[in-house]
């Protein structure tokens, strides 16, 4: 699949969990974009990782402590973050959350 539709209907979409305590669906994206919603468990971790696509993140609900480069804040519902490509990153929930992803370019390996 190259491209979701031009308009994607939440119950259109597909959940994953990728580590304990953290779901994700793929909202919708083109090879240029994708966006995401990861939702956490309070206390689950999104694992310190890192990788080539730009990242951009809105804390939608919750509150997280979020890591980048060997950098912490915390971060509230309104909150917003940005990773720069290959930078290490990752998030812990403070209480139950979620996150809205955006990556430049899209992530192929979560269409597999």
């Amino acid at each position: 699949m190259v491209a979701s539709d031009f308009f994607v209907s939440a119950d259109k979409a597909d959940w994953v969990n990728p580590e304990p305590g953290v779901r994700r669906r793929i909202m919708t994206y083109l090879p240029e974009m994708m966006m995401v919603e990861v939702v956490f468990e309070k206390g689950a971790i999104g694992s310190k990782h890192s990788h080539p696509h730009i990242q951009a993140s809105y804390v939608a609900e919750g509150s997280f402590e979020v890591t980048i480069d060997g950098r912490t804040e915390v971060l509230n519902k309104g909150g917003s973050f940005i990773v720069p490509p290959d930078l290490v990153h990752g998030v812990k929930a403070l209480e139950a959350g979620r996150l809205i992803d955006v990556f430049n370019p899209h992530r192929a390996e979560f269409l597999k």
